[in-house]
This record gives structure tokens, C-alpha cells and sequence, in this order.
């Protein structure tokens, strides 16, 4: 009934036809130059109604010291019965504590206790919370002292007799490490009060090189962070616990994946700069969440609601360093 009385109303008034027209051409015109702003490419604006349009939230960042630091010198050298080598390189003096088979999910359910119930600011407390499930307990007993690198050497007695530690999805962690602050006065000036990490180590039914997995940062305040690794834009010198080593093959990584246990794994980069990915000028300063790609300047960073490098949708950001601490680590640096 509408087309009959559209084409009706064509026949006796033209002017009706060139106002629809005229019409159609101005609704066109403005989906494709973005006067509606439905998400039109940003190249199609000028740089000022781009810059406004950008919504990307600065998270605001809490800055912590962190007294713990762990790393494995060797991993291609570890193994479930030759052991493995670990380095503490910790602020203050701490105490290493070594859980080798530790249930998956007690250790978890330990995390939660230490939100809800008490703090864990020592081995003991892990102890109670983990209900002793685990296969063995290794303890230096000696406290590892502040900037002191010495290798602490884990390994499981012989009369254990594991070989391995079960088929996938495995109901057992290889090795938890458990960082805690020796003296007590330090547990009180420490936001960081003690630090879990999770081994990968290679048995006989996964040969994957060892490598850290997982990293959980205890909080005074009854919170805990899992500490993850940024994505550089450029290659970095500084060693990581989830690097690639050589030997490993993308099945095993795939098999590690399926696991649960593969840790995140960093881009393989060719450039040696830090310098933006965008402008190539301005030194590298902002992270994108949640990709946490490392590779925007503070130029760039307001243009942007997609991650250049993974093109993410980015939620948040926020800056390695401020303006401030940029100014005086270059007047330092002259």
C-alpha cells in the first residue's frame, strides 16, 4: 500500500523525487565521512576530531617495590631427577622454600585463603593452607641474604621415586618456589610480603624446557597479582622466564598450551631500538591492556584505540614512567 502511494505521489509531483534523492545522497555522504561517528575509519577525519574521538582509559598505577626476584640460570639442565639450579635475587634477606608435586588446586585454594582468612608471610602458613599436599619439602635452611646470588640446587630425594608427574590435565604442579621476607620487621615496611612461583620442569612424559609459568606477588593487604610479562617492541637483553628455548618445537609448545601450563611466550623482534612503532622518534613509554604491547611513545599514544601491533582493541593504559622521571633520567643520563 506505501509503494502504490509513493509511486502516486511520483507521478504527480517530481519534486518529490529529487527531495528523496537529495535525501539518500546526504544520508550516504555522512555514513561515509563519519558524521554519525559509527566507527568509520580514522584516516577519513582530520587529526583533531580523531584525537577527540579516543576514548582509551589511563589506569592509574600503584608503584610497589617488589623484594623478590627468582630466575633458573640452566633450564636446559634441569630435570625431575637431576634437579634444578634457582637464583634468588632479592632486596632483603628472604627464605627459600621448595614444593616439588604440589596439588594444583590446593595451591590455589591457598591464594584464595590468604584474601579471605590469614596472610601468608611464611612457609608454615603456606604449609597450613596447602594441607601438606604435596610430595616433598625442600627448605634452605640458611636465609638467602640481600643481593646475594648464589644458586640454591632443588632436587628430589632418591627414594621418591618419581619419574613423573601424571598424564594431562595434570592434578599436580611440578615444583612451586615460595619467596618469604626472614625477618619480621621487613614484613611490616614490605607491601610484598611473599612471592609463589610456578616451575615447569621436564619429566619422562613432557620433555619441555624448564621455564617459570606463573608468578604470584602476595600483598600485605590480603591481595595477590599474578606478575605477567610486557611485550617489548624491540628486543630486550634483560633474561625471562618464559623465553623460547632452541630445540623445542611448536607441538611441544601446543602440548604445553593444552596442558594449562604454557606460560605467555614473547613476539620474536628484529629490532634493536626502543623507539616508537608508529613515529620511530619518540622512545617507547606506554603499555596497552589487555595485549600489553609495550611499543607506543606519548606522542602516539592518544591516537590510537587499537593496539598496532596486534591490532586489540585497547581497554586501558599506562605509562612506564612519567613525564617527570623521563625529564630526569635524561638530565642524568647528560
Amino acid at each position: 500500500m506505501a509503494a502504490v502511494f509513493l509511486v502516486t505521489l511520483y507521478e504527480y509531483s517530481p519534486l518529490f523525487y529529487i527531495a528523496l534523492v537529495s535525501v539518500c545522497f546526504l544520508v550516504t555522504s555522512a555514513l561515509v565521512l563519519g558524521w554519525f561517528g559509527l566507527g568509520v575509519p580514522v584516516i577519513l577525519r582530520n587529526s583533531e576530531e580523531a584525537e577527540s574521538s579516543t576514548r582509551v582509559l589511563k589506569k592509574r598505577m600503584r608503584q610497589v617495590k617488589n623484594p623478590f626476584g627468582l630466575e633458573i640460570p640452566n633450564p636446559a639442565a634441569a630435570s625431575v631427577t637431576r634437579g634444578v639450579t634457582l637464583t634468588p635475587d632479592c632486596l632483603e634477606d628472604c627464605v627459600l622454600t621448595c614444593y616439588w608435586g604440589c596439588n594444583v588446586q590446593k595451591l590455589h585454594e591457598a591464594l584464595q585463603k590468604h584474601v579471605y582468612c590469614f596472610r601468608i608471610k611464611t612457609p608454615q602458613a603456606l604449609e597450613d593452607a596447602l594441607y601438606d599436599e604435596y610430595l616433598y619439602k625442600q627448605q634452605h635452611l640458611q636465609s638467602i641474604k640481600k643481593n646475594d646470588k648464589a644458586e640454591k640446587y632443588c632436587q628430589l630425594p632418591e627414594d621418591a621415586q618419581v619419574v613423573d608427574f601424571g598424564p594431562v590435565p595434570r592434578a599436580r604442579y611440578p615444583l612451586v618456589a615460595l619467596l618469604t621476607l626472614a625477618d619480621e620487621e621487613d614484613r611490616e615496611i614490605y607491601d610484598i610480603i611473599a612471592m609463589v612461583a610456578v616451575i615447569h620442569i621436564p619429566d619422562e612424559s613432557y620433555r619441555l624446557s624448564c621455564r617459570i609459568l606463573y608468578q604470584y606477588l602476595l600483598l600485605a593487604q590480603g591481595q595477590y597479582h599474578d606478575l605477567k610479562q610486557l611485550f617489548m617492541s624491540a628486543n630486550s637483553s634483560a633474561p625471562s622466564s618464559s623465553s623460547t628455548f632452541p630445540g623445542e618445537s611448536s607441538t611441544d609448545t601446543g602440548l604445553l598450551e593444552k596442558a594449562g601450563l604454557a606460560g605467555d611466550e614473547p613476539e620474536s623482534q628484529e629490532e634493536n631500538s626502543k623507539d616508537c612503532v608508529v613515529c620511530q622518534n619518540g622512545p617507547v613509554n606506554w603499555v596497552l591492556l589487555p595485549c600489553r604491547h609495550t611499543c607506543l611513545c606519548d606522542g602516539c599514544i592518544k591516537y590510537f584505540q587499537q593496539c598496532p601491533m596486534c591490532r586489540q582493541f585497547v581497554q586501558e593504559s599506562f605509562p612506564l614512567c612519567s613525564k617527570k622521571e623521563q625529564d630526569e633520567g635524561e638530565s642524568t643520563h647528560v
